[in-house]
């Protein structure tokens, strides 16, 4: 330890406790007002909605629409096909004249604002997002209606935030407020919309970020309640999870299988949204006629099930066969486990050719089906099993939406707030945990995040502290690395990589000295592309910062960003070494972001 130099004076030491960042009184006030607008915001959507599906499919003027009971017949008959496409090509015009972030499912460009934007949002993205999604929606799309009041209370927060010139975080809280507290009016789930605002919206977990989001789900709560009373979204008989209370290694055995398949159910709905959306791209036209196309295979569909099923069953959000599943009334296995294949097709096919919506709904409607189908088909298998067809269809919504969304925790509250019933925690857990862990497994990304990481924008993985930052590079990023002669080919690495199970960095030298790095993800593509005569220098990247191998995280991030490089050559020395012989270590800017869970541009433009 240093001592302090002759002649200079210590700082004396501290007394008292250290003044700790709280609540700010102007911050909950506000949280309060996001909430109280979320509130109202989520029954002007829903109004919005029956105005257009009343007009759309009956061609009269009213808000009425219960979405618990099935669309009866519309008297169009066969030109019930045409809805969804006058509906899309209105959505098209919507969202390509005045506000394209308000296609899609609208939770990802939040979260995008929110690490890449510094919160701002427009606020025009509101207005466009409540009409296109309703219409969306309103005219058969099968879609849900929580992602766009989740992006219409973020915009409003951060619109609210902009005006009142609150620095970034005190933005990006009203932001999570508004998130947050849409979901607890849409569902009468407040914990759940805490939550939801801490799993997905939340950069910073303390009392400051905290308390106004508490704020906020419960006066949004508070207000949905005056609109739609207090209830659940969906009614759920009571004792329908009774068989949880079982230490039957059967029933939980069940539950888990049931957790395992919903897992690989989220996988593909993840995949087959964004596997659409190219689909898409691709085909020959501009936003208007794809999504035209998409919306009219949507309406052959339901027009369709409606004469051969009697229903619509997957236009809209899709509630009706939810409730359907939880009143006994839907039991047929192989109509079950049908509108799960349908249900997936339509909402791939309504989003992925350019509908404003979310995912929310579609993912309880095919966590109900699929988790009621099985049951049913365990039942074959084992006749005693005690678990019913509506305690699978409960558990499979919120294995779906954890599998989906990456919410696991909100996705196992927000089901036990709407069952009220203490016995659903112990299979939740169980199955939630599993369908979440298998997703993640098959592929890292949910449908917020894959959106993103498909534009090249890296996100945290977790909120934590900044303790990462301290550690010493090395310590912390242990990625391999080796060296081969600058004048290798492809094919003399790949035999160096036959044992390797992961990729390496590699250092080309030439005359004991580095003359260029290929970083891992670049050999990658090398390697999937080229043929074994190809040089490895075309690969290579001259340009690297030697570092010391003590570097710290945070040294190492500052001295990238000040040379404006990507690649750190850590070596002995002070200065390091600049034999080739010496190098210790390879970090390159994507295993920084990895490793120290930053965003990839640390608010600022990344090293190029």
């Amino acid at each position: 330890m240093s001592s302090a130099p002759p002649g200079s004076s210590s700082l004396p030491p501290a007394t008292g406790t250290p003044r700790q960042p709280g609540v700010r009184p102007t911050l909950a006030l506000l949280a309060l007002l996001v909430g109280i607008i979320a509130g109202i915001g989520a029954a002007v959507f829903r109004g919005l909605i029956g105005l257009f599906h009343n007009l759309f499919f009956f061609g009269h003027f009213a808000i009425e629409y219960d979405t618990l009971k099935h669309t009866l017949e519309s008297p169009w008959g066969i030109g019930v096909v045409a809805v969804p496409v006058i509906g899309a090509l209105l959505v098209a015009f919507l969202v390509q004249t005045f506000a394209p972030e308000a296609k899609g499912h609208g939770v990802p460009e939040v979260i995008d604002a929110i690490y890449y934007k510094r919160g701002v949002i427009r606020p025009q993205v509101a207005l466009i997002k409540s009409l296109a999604s309703s219409i969306s929606i309103g005219s058969g799309g099968a879609i849900g209606r929580e992602g766009p009041i989740i992006q219409i209370g973020a915009t409003f927060g951060s619109v609210l935030a902009q005006w009142t010139r609150l620095p970034e975080w005190q933005r990006l809280v009203l932001i999570a407020c508004g998130a947050g507290g849409g979901i607890a009016a849409t569902f009468n789930t407040p914990i759940g919309g805490i939550l939801f605002a801490t799993e997905i919206m939340l950069v910073e977990i303390s009392a400051r970020t905290l308390i106004p989001v508490m704020i906020a789900t419960g006066a949004a709560s508070f207000v949905g309640r005056l609109f739609f009373g207090n209830h659940a979204s969906f009614i759920i008989p009571p004792m329908t999870l009774h068989a949880a209370t079982s230490s039957s290694f059967r029933v939980f055995l069940a539950y888990a299988m049931l957790g395992l398949v919903m897992g690989l159910l989220g996988m593909l709905y993840t995949r087959s949204v964004y596997a659409f959306e190219d689909f898409f791209d691709r085909i020959p036209g501009n936003y208007y006629t794809r999504h035209a196309l998409g919306m009219l295979i949507v309406g052959v569909m339901m027009y369709l099930l409606m004469r051969h099923l009697g229903h619509y069953y997957i236009e809209g959000v899709g509630y009706a066969t939810i409730q359907d599943i939880l009143d006994g009334h839907l039991t047929v296995t192989w109509i079950l486990l049908a509108l799960v294949l349908l249900k997936l097709v339509a909402v791939s096919l309504t989003l992925g050719s350019g509908a404003s919506g979310g995912i929310f709904s579609p993912a309880l409607f095919m966590g109900a089906t699929l988790g009621a189908g099985l049951v049913n088909l365990g039942h074959g298998f084992l006749p005693g099993l005690e678990v019913s067809p509506v305690g699978g269809a409960v558990i499979g919504m919120a294995c779906m939406v954890a599998a989906g969304t990456g919410a696991a925790v909100t996705a196992v509250v927000m089901i036990f707030e709407m069952t009220r019933d203490y016995n659903v925690i112990i299979p939740l857990i169980i199955a939630v945990s599993l369908a979440y862990a298998v997703r993640h497994l098959l592929i890292a990304d949910d449908l917020y995040t894959l959106k993103l990481s498909r534009r090249g924008r890296r996100l945290p993985r977790a909120v934590e502290s900044n303790l990462y930052l301290m550690r010493g590079a090395l310590e912390l990023i242990q990625a391999p690395f080796l060296r081969l002669d600058a004048d290798a080919h492809l094919g003399a690495l790949r035999e160096r990589l036959t044992s390797r199970r992961t990729l390496p960095h590699v250092v080309l030298v030439r005359d004991g000295q580095p003359t260029g790095i290929i970083t891992s993800d670049v050999l990658a593509t090398a390697l999937a592309a080229d043929d074994d005569q190809t040089a490895l220098g075309r690969y290579a990247d001259p340009h690297y910062t030697l570092l010391n191998e003590h570097t710290q995280i945070i040294d190492l991030v500052s001295r990238l960003r000040g040379a404006g490089t990507r690649i750190a050559v850590l070596a002995p020395g002070d200065p390091p070494t600049t034999a080739a012989d010496a190098v210790v270590g390879i970090v390159s800017w994507d295993d920084v972001m990895e490793h120290a869970n930053l965003p990839g541009d640390l608010r600022g433009a990344a090293p190029s």
